[in-house]
């Protein structure tokens, strides 16, 4: 069963392969050693015979030495060790079974040696053209792997696996020694890589794992090298890892190192929250980002937040011109400052303390810096500090981000971008409303905007793992404390990307999106599958080294005002369509008049500043008619006050 298995596909395709080389390498040995006398019948009676005889050997070596199964894309040094033992077994089998034929009559003993080393060529010369043809050069062709400590099952057989053993093989000291692959494909299994026999699937996983440690193979970590494979599988092989007392790690992706990073390319990592949750990660076109922002004055707002650290960040890596942060912390406007002049101490960076809602101290701020691009990341985020403080939230997420779109204006910027969040969709909390709002100023801003006036754009994204008010810091500070971690509800869901790709992809729409005819769309990021917070919960326990609910309780509190069981991305009617970037769509809400949002913001702002809560909720609720409000807001009151 096993041996017809590893005779499909491409594997086949090599063993006829090899069968067809060696029924030519013996006639034409002759040939090489006899010339024309080697194919008259009367002169060499032994030729189809022998060549009979010299194929069927050579086949049945073949296959129990299994060196066809290995894939020609990562031909290696070791293989044609494995080629050289086939043929020299082959050889020494056919030597003695020919002799019981016709006792090597007329036979030239050097034909021998001659079919020997002309197998070897033909066997080998194909498989290293192909590498030779798809590497490009022959730099990795002589590489061989000299062990290393620890035994590790690879989970992958792609080019990162092949990459990974032969870096492995580079060194006298390697750290790992590899048992074996698993393909997720399932396309590779049967075959050898460098030598190193592919399983199976990951369907095969257990079993495959079991067989090594039954047969005394000191298997102590998994390592992940498929890049390709979502929350899901990983979540499986953490718990299959678990159970039989090994460790999970994975290859840095190539979009978590940076330039001077490429010695820890093999440097396996632990595995982490994002691993378990995320998609597989995009590969993304970097030339219009590029285009966007190299050579540019570009203006950060929340600089020393999540989302705008890791937007200076990247913008940095990418040669703007001037980079300006804009915060009114001074803590997290130093930190962000510092840490970019230590990693990029040629870009002219500037720095501006300043808050929104301070419309003449903003317009001096933007005013200086000039910029071409402005991304606008600054806001109050948190739902309950929102619920309890709408006025702050008002004055911060929409009058700060009108005054800022004035500055912006004024300043003469091409662009404005704005971070919005999937709680605009639909508001049921104040934080979501008051950043739908947001949204719909600037659409109708861009809407009326003449050519050559600034352009505005929103995008919208859902959480983002780690940032400041996500649930995760939360959770590891329960887990360090040793629990309870509180849940609000079993049933509620959230759409969770890492920073680093919701930046990514904020940067990669913003350059097509702002140079595009289309005006007063809102980008949204596809989030993938929503994520159970309770399951966030128990694998965030789980990474700690605990068990859930064994050794930390999971405690069920109930939904906070302003909260939602699920958030979705679209609002009804708003017809998302994709755009020419993967992973980003278009959506194309409600049109407001810019004169009435104007107009209302001025009263909404004014309720804000006054404290009047009740007038404020009734204007908010007039100004996005999809807001719902909750607990307290429903009727327009606040706990002992009186609407006004």
């Amino acid at each position: 069963m096993a041996l017809r298995l590893h005779l499909g596909g491409r594997a086949g395709i090599a063993l006829l392969h090899d069968t067809i080389m060696a029924a030519v390498s013996f006639p034409l040995a002759l040939y090489l050693r006899l010339g024309a006398l080697a194919f008259p019948w009367q002169t060499a009676p032994y030729l189809w015979q022998g060549t009979a005889i010299f194929t069927a050997i050579a086949v049945a070596v073949f296959v129990a030495s299994g060196f066809y199964r290995g894939v020609w894309r990562y031909a290696s040094l070791r293989d044609m060790l494995e080629i050289g033992r086939a043929v020299l077994i082959t050889l020494l089998l056919f030597i003695p079974v020919l002799f019981l034929f016709n006792r090597l009559e007329g036979l030239p003993r050097s034909t021998l040696v001659i079919n020997g080393f002309l197998l070897l060529f033909l066997l080998g010369t194909p498989r290293f053209a192909y590498r030779i043809w798809k590497d490009g050069g022959l730099d990795h062709l002589l590489e061989r792997n000299h062990g290393g400590r620890a035994s590790v099952l690879l989970i992958g057989a792609g080019d990162a696996a092949e990459l990974f053993l032969r870096d492995m093989a580079r060194g006298t000291t390697a750290p790992y020694r590899v048992v074996g692959l698993l393909d997720p494909s399932g396309r590779r299994a049967g075959r050898r890589i460098q030598g190193i026999p592919v399983w199976g699937g990951l369907a095969e996983a257990g079993p495959v794992i079991d067989r090594l440690i039954a047969r005394g193979e000191p298997l102590q970590r998994l390592i992940l090298t498929d890049e390709s494979l979502d929350g899901a599988a990983i979540a499986q092989l953490l718990d299959l890892a678990q159970g039989k007392g090994l460790t999970l790690a994975r290859l840095p992706r190539l979009t978590e190192l940076k330039p001077g990073m490429e010695a820890e390319r093999y440097a396996v990592r632990a595995i982490a929250l994002e691993d378990l949750l995320g998609r597989p990660r995009r590969v993304l076109d970097r030339t219009p980002v590029e285009r966007l922002v190299a050579g540019r004055r570009l203006l950060v707002t929340g600089a020393g937040g999540s989302i705008g650290a890791e937007l200076c960040r990247q913008i940095a890596a990418l040669a703007p011109a001037r980079l300006t942060l804009l915060d009114h912390s001074e803590a997290l406007l130093h930190a962000i400052a510092t840490e970019l002049a230590a990693h990029h101490p040629g870009l002219p960076i500037e720095t501006q303390l300043c808050d929104l809602r301070e419309r003449g101290r903003l317009e001096r701020a933007v005013g200086s810096a000039a910029p071409e691009i402005v991304f606008h990341a600054a806001a109050l985020k948190h739902v309950p500090v929102c619920e309890r403080h709408p006025d702050e939230a008002v004055l911060t997420n929409v009058l700060g981000t009108r005054h800022l779109a004035a500055a912006a204006t004024k300043a003469g910027a091409a662009a404005m971008v704005v971070i919005s969040t999937d709680k605009a969709v639909e508001p049921e909390s104040i934080l979501g409303a008051t950043k739908k709002l947001a949204e719909s100023y600037c659409q109708a801003l861009d809407r009326s905007a003449g050519p050559g006036a600034t352009r505005f754009v929103a995008v919208r994204f859902g959480n983002v793992l780690g940032s400041s008010g996500s649930v995760v810091p939360l959770f590891q500070k329960q887990i360090a404390e040793g629990g309870p971690v509180t849940v609000t509800d079993p049933a509620m869901t959230r759409f969770f990307m890492t920073t680093e790709e919701a930046v990514e992809l904020v940067l990669q729409a913003s350059a097509p999106a702002l140079a595009g005819p289309a005006r007063g769309k809102v980008l949204v990021l596809e989030m993938g599958r929503p994520v159970r917070i309770l399951d966030l919960a128990r694998q965030m326990i789980r990474l700690s080294g605990r068990r859930p609910d064994h050794d930390i309780a999971i405690a069920i509190t109930g939904l906070r005002p302003g909260e939602k069981l699920a958030e979705a991305l679209f609002a009804p009617g708003e017809n998302p369509a994709p755009t020419a970037v993967a992973g980003v769509l278009q959506a194309e809400p409600r049109a407001a008049s810019l004169p009435e949002l104007e107009a209302g913001i001025e009263r909404l702002a004014a309720a804000a500043r006054d404290g009047r809560i009740g007038l404020l909720i009734e204007t908010l609720t007039a100004l996005v008619p999809e807001y719902r409000p909750q607990g307290a807001y429903a009727s327009h009151k606040l706990p002992g006050q009186a609407a006004s």
